[in-house]
């Protein structure tokens, strides 16, 4: 995998930072260099994370907020840059899945899953493209296989990831003659706490639930963090309106 390039003296924002891939991510981005501002509503979990980063010689800046409800998602944006005086990148990690069937899914559980898989991003990006630009740096999505493969009991994770898919592909063209770059990366499986907190209900087909599972097991997740790092920093020069599949096969056939 292509390592990030030196992140010196440049800062950047992750959110879901307070485990999982979010945490791996400002990790990554912390060892190329850049200071990290760590965006969660799990605040306990965000000081875990930021001593980790802290650990590594480089600035972590603590946000606790839900980034369900769309004026949070500027106000996160604004802590960092008031903060670091510029942002270099944004690096989209927070995501949820609620699994049902999808004539039994509660109108919150559809409507907070669009929330923070889909409408968050887009905030987020909304408040950071004019200091992005300024700073020729990068969003990073973490979309999913999801947004390839239809998956059962998986409806309003699927909708979202896709549409945070081709959104990404849709800024990265309106965006085609600026100095910024737009990007996504679309992992498979992860042992995060989404997989350790998974619950198959009794009622839920198996063989359904097997056709996406991959054949090769799970990603592992700091992989991941360094694709979205390598992405954020320069060294991805050439990534505009990519989306990079990291799901050991799912998507494959």
């Amino acid at each position: 995998m292509p390592a990030a390039s030196s992140m010196r003296g440049k800062a950047a924002l992750v959110t879901g930072a307070a485990s999982g891939l979010g945490r791996a991510t400002a990790l990554a981005v912390g060892r190329a260099g850049a200071d990290v501002c760590i965006v969660d509503m799990n605040a306990a979990g965000l000081q875990d994370t930021a001593a980790q980063v802290r650990a590594l010689g480089v600035t972590a800046l603590v946000h606790a907020t839900d980034l369900s409800i769309g004026s949070n998602c500027g106000g996160a944006v604004k802590a960092a840059v008031d903060a670091f005086g510029r942002l270099d990148a944004l690096c989209n990690v927070a995501g949820i899945i609620v699994l049902c069937h999808a004539a039994e899914m509660a109108v919150a559980d559809w409507e907070r899953t669009m929330a923070v898989n889909l409408s968050a991003p887009f905030y987020l990006s909304q408040a950071a493209i004019p200091h992005l630009l300024k700073a020729e740096g990068a969003i990073v999505n973490v979309t999913s296989s999801a947004a390839f493969v239809g998956e059962a009991y998986a409806a309003a994770y699927c909708a979202s990831k896709a549409g945070l898919t081709h959104m990404t592909k849709a800024l990265a063209m309106e965006y085609m003659h600026k100095p910024i770059r737009i990007n996504a990366v679309a992992p498979g499986g992860m042992a995060t706490n989404i997989a350790a907190n998974f619950k198959m209900s009794p009622d839920f087909d198996y063989t359904l639930i097997q056709r996406f599972s991959g054949l090769r097991g799970m990603v592992e997740v700091d992989d991941v963090a360094e694709l979205v790092a390598f992405l954020a920093s320069d060294a991805a020069r050439g990534y505009h309106g990519a989306c990079i599949s990291i799901d050991r096969g799912i998507t494959a056939g």
